[in-house]
């Protein structure tokens, strides 16, 4: 397998694996969007990790493969291509990736699709599709723009350059730049912090957030307001209100 899931104390890591730098080919694409769906049904996973390896999160697509491919080819294949990076957009719990070495191309989409990114002191960002006379084809014209603006994602991406994790940090495209081998820890720590907290609530955020981003304020409110009053009947809404009462803010225990 070019990628797999492990589930630790409510924490499921999606850990790429294909030496030397991760590339994404289209087996590991559709990989990647098989454990991102399982991921999103599992009860015991509350929050994720995605990570690669210390010399590489992802170095991009496969461009062997690539290359090999015509028009007609790409046709069908770009969908599925922005369906794997999708799913993991669209898992209903806290995603953090832990950005260690490279992550170029397809490896910078797929961070882009997470929550928060932690990324490692020499990490090296960038989307250099424009060097191959191409533009990012999983998600970068969008998600990148959404993320840093478009004036800074223009610029990544019309320059095709890498960013360093400094930076990364100072443009917002990524959250935390910590020592290379501090990456894995502090990431695990941010998802199993957060698999602990009222899972259906955090759902309600995460998607009220991402929802709202992509329509009319409106319709972003009636999301967040839909979501808002439906969390009333639920367990944990009852728990940590009892306990706010009873013992202080927080101090509740979510099932």
């Amino acid at each position: 397998m070019t990628a797999y899931l492990e589930v630790a104390e409510g924490v499921g890591t999606i850990r790429l694996d294909r030496p030397p730098m991760n590339a994404l080919d289209i087996a590991t694409q559709d990989r990647i969007k098989e454990l991102a769906e399982e991921a999103s049904r599992r009860d015991d996973v509350r929050a994720v990790v995605v990570r690669g390896s210390d010399k590489a999160f992802a170095a991009g697509a496969d461009i062997k493969e690539m290359q090999a491919m015509d028009h007609a080819a790409m046709i069908v294949r770009s969908r599925a291509l922005q369906d794997s990076f999708t799913a993991v957009a669209r898992i209903p719990k806290p995603v953090v990736a832990a950005v260690t070495g490279y992550a170029l191309g397809g490896g910078c989409e797929l961070a882009l699709c997470a929550d928060f990114r932690i990324a490692a002191d020499d990490a090296r960002l960038g989307q250099p599709e424009i060097l191959l006379g191409l533009i990012p084809g999983a998600g970068g014209t969008q998600r990148l723009a959404r993320l840093v603006g478009p004036s800074k994602a223009k610029d990544l991406i019309f320059t095709g350059r890498h960013v360093k994790a400094e930076e990364a940090l100072a443009i917002g495209l990524v959250d935390r730049v910590v020592p290379a081998a501090e990456v894995y820890e502090q990431a695990q720590a941010w998802a199993a912090k957060l698999a602990q907290g009222p899972a259906l609530a955090l759902r309600a955020a995460k998607e009220s957030i991402d929802v709202g981003l992509e329509a009319d304020i409106d319709t972003g409110l009636a999301v967040e307001r839909n979501w808002f009053a439906g969390l009333f009947a639920t367990e944990d809404r009852e728990r940590g209100m009892r306990s706010f009462v009873e013992e202080g803010p927080g101090k509740a225990k979510f099932l």
